[in-house]
């Protein structure tokens, strides 16, 4: 008995968001259509030019903003950054380091910091545990 798979698709929004870019800045055949597994698959190995510029310039959506920034999502919302931004205003944005985008930046480090402490703890913990 043979069973034919069928392909898997996803709407354009989660394709978008597995490739980091912002759905509204993307081609209107890349938003009106459904991508398949094999073409995310393809879009990533080998990007085209659109796909490309969009990483490379932007708009960026608010994960890769907040990346780039080195802050949380809530982070930008809390410093009042709700848009999408270009790779332009981002950079404009770390050369003027506003007060809350230095203080968001401080906040994530120290969670950054606290996850690897709680992660030690638990190797201990383990370790402890596996020796008894």
């Amino acid at each position: 008995m043979t069973s034919h798979q069928s392909a898997q698709t996803m709407k354009p929004a989660t394709a978008a968001k597995k490739l980091g870019v912002y759905l509204e800045a993307t081609p209107a055949e890349f938003q009106e259509g459904v991508v398949s597994r094999t073409e995310l698959n393809a879009l990533q190995s080998d990007p085209p030019a659109w796909l490309v510029e969009l990483r490379r310039n932007g708009p960026h959506p608010r994960p890769v903003v907040a990346a780039k920034l080195g802050v949380s999502i809530a982070g930008l919302a809390r410093g009042g950054v709700t848009e999408p931004l270009t790779t332009e205003q981002i950079e404009a944005l770390k050369q003027e380091a506003p007060e809350w985008l230095q203080r968001e930046r401080a906040t994530q480090a120290e969670v950054r910091k606290e996850a690897v402490r709680i992660k030690e703890k638990q190797a201990e913990k383990a370790a402890k545990n596996a020796d008894s």
